[in-house]
């Protein structure tokens, strides 16, 4: 088996970190939570499940995963597959093994989870999420003529391919920079439709109007500034 590891930034998950990590599959070589300036105890309850706990103080998304990456790039032995996945048990962890599935079989560089209508909670995603998207996803359908249908944060990636991209974004605009860099990049690409529920507490992006915003500007403007480069 490859050697994966799994980053999951969180800010204030404390109720859900814990039963996230115990459903991740034990194929997975190291969790990394990257506790994104916590005042909770995520921290404790991170590591108390099983998993390496680091503390990112600067809030941000992108900031997280970096950090995440910046604790992977010093390890001796470095993994052959990263897979990201969002702190608030709104994914079902063990559907990680059908997320690398592609990568390990069929040797497919990158995998977004996809979060289709049809295995979505009702309420699961708000409706500028949705917009967001479909509006998001069909402008890369027109620029770069790509096949994705969601930005979703559960996603498996080679480490190298990875490495490549040279991820920069520090928020919002984390998912989409990935999907881009990788559509200009030419790399092979797999969704996967995968189940979605309601998160355990309250979205620090969606779940505020300011947070939505901020989002979809950023999103659009990763998905304009590398149309006409």
């Amino acid at each position: 088996m490859p050697n994966i590891k799994v980053i999951i930034p969180a800010y204030n998950e404390e109720e859900s970190i814990p039963l996230v990590i115990k459903a991740i599959p034990t194929i997975v070589d190291e969790v990394i939570v990257v506790s994104n300036n916590s005042t909770d105890q995520t921290e404790l309850n991170a590591k108390n499940a099983g998993a390496t706990v680091l503390i990112e103080k600067q809030k941000g998304y992108g900031f997280a995963c970096l950090k995440g990456m910046d604790y992977i790039s010093n390890q001796k032995n470095k993994p052959d597959i990263i897979v990201f996945l969002d702190g608030d048990y709104s994914d079902y962890p063990e559907e990680l093994i059908k997320i690398v599935q592609p990568i390990i079989e069929e040797n497919i560089d990158f995998v977004v989870g996809s979060r289709v209508e049809e295995l979505r909670e009702e309420g699961s995603m708000t409706k500028p999420q949705i917009f967001g998207n479909w509006l998001a996803t069909n402008l890369m359908k027109l620029f770069f003529k790509s096949t994705f249908t969601d930005l979703g944060p559960f996603r498996a990636i080679k480490y190298d391919k990875l490495l490549g991209l040279k991820m920069e974004d520090k928020t919002y605009g984390w998912t989409v920079e990935m999907q881009l860099k990788a559509l200009k990049q030419k790399l092979s690409y797999r969704e996967i439709p995968v189940n979605y529920r309601n998160r355990i507490g309250v979205s620090k992006v969606s779940g505020t109007i300011k947070g939505a915003i901020f989002a979809g500007v950023k999103i659009l403007t990763w998905i304009f500034k590398y149309s006409f480069k």
